[in-house]
């Protein structure tokens, strides 16, 4: 699955109106080097792990309870080697999101992240 999130705190994190995310089951996720992690509150309230590079500062995982108790992980996409083909079809949080931005029709757009749930 490959989605954005509109959240603030993704905003303020990523620079820009969406942070894009993938998600991977954790097992089969395999990270070079080491990460530092960043505890931040989500829109939830809950507790959402941002993990980054301590030498240029990329954002790179984002982890939640949730995800963790669905074995999943988030990565951010643009920090795949090939990021050509990425289309999310899945917008959380639009609610907090920018008012400029456009979802097409045929995705799935949700006002919080009531459809992930």
């Amino acid at each position: 699955m490959l989605l954005t999130c509109a959240c603030r705190n993704c905003q303020k994190q990523s620079g820009a109106a969406v942070s894009v995310v993938g998600a991977a089951p954790r097992d089969r996720m395999t990270i070079k080097g080491t990460l530092k992690t960043y505890e931040d509150e989500g829109a939830s309230g809950k507790a959402v792990y941002r993990q980054f590079c301590p030498e240029c500062g990329s954002p790179v995982l984002t982890d939640t309870p949730g995800a963790a108790e669905q074995e999943i992980i988030f990565y951010k996409a643009g920090t795949l080697d090939d990021t050509t083909d990425l289309a999310p079809t899945v917008h959380c949080w639009t609610g907090r999101g920018q008012k400029w931005v456009k979802y097409s029709d045929a995705d799935m757009v949700m006002i919080e992240q009531e459809g992930l749930n």
